[in-house]
């Protein structure tokens, strides 16, 4: 049984998308990040970080999104969302999920918080640097789809697009966003396009961007 730890539009969205579109039984606690509850003692005992999301695995608590998108799609791995193991598109899945992860996913958080590493007398040159470096992902990844999409893996659907439309959707309040490249939007349609898509949004009451 699953238990997700999530807010809304948090990085928890892919956590509970999968979980919608696998059809795996699971329930949902809610956080409050305005009254910090993530930050709370209870939540620190599950997740030290005090970050969202925490899934719950019959009671043991996992963090990390990415971590958790490529479990989820590991336990039910008829639904085709991860490639087989020891396949080339396997090793090439696990390159786009770190990608993804580890260069595109932590600029956002400074382009949103660019005091933390800039400091308040440099908080708009910090977000602009962490604006380009998104950008720079953005265009190599429209040109990876422009070559072999539309999906990252190329004709087949996985986890890592449920990730990449994720981070996709956090740069809807930037002045140029991820549906300006072609290639991203096109992916986006095919993404949004899934039943899935909308139980998500109907069940974390989301209206941006649907």
């Amino acid at each position: 049984m699953y238990t997700l730890y999530y807010a809304p539009g948090a990085a928890s969205f892919v956590v509970h998308w999968l979980l919608i579109d696998l059809g795996l039984p699971h329930e949902l606690i809610k956080l409050d990040t305005a009254a910090k509850e993530h930050k709370s003692p209870e939540y620190l005992a599950l997740n030290p970080a005090g970050v969202i999301p925490t899934l719950l695995i019959d009671g043991k608590p996992m963090c990390e999104a990415a971590a958790m998108a490529v479990l989820l799609a590991d336990a039910k791995p008829e639904a085709g969302l991860i490639p087989p193991l020891n396949s080339a598109k396997r090793g090439e899945f696990y390159q786009w999920m770190f990608h993804l992860a580890n260069t595109l996913q932590p600029p956002f958080r400074l382009w949103w918080y660019p005091a933390e590493a800039a400091g308040e007398e440099h908080a708009e040159a910090g977000k602009a640097t962490a604006e380009t470096k998104i950008h720079a992902v953005f265009a190599n990844l429209d040109a990876h789809l422009a070559q072999s999409g539309p999906y990252l893996l190329g004709g087949s659907v996985s986890a890592a697009d449920f990730m990449l439309v994720m981070l996709m959707r956090w740069s809807r309040n930037m002045p140029k966003t991820a549906l300006d490249y072609p290639h991203l939007a096109k992916l986006a349609g095919l993404m949004k396009a899934r039943p899935s898509w909308k139980l998500l949004y109907d069940s974390e009451g989301l209206t941006e961007w649907a």
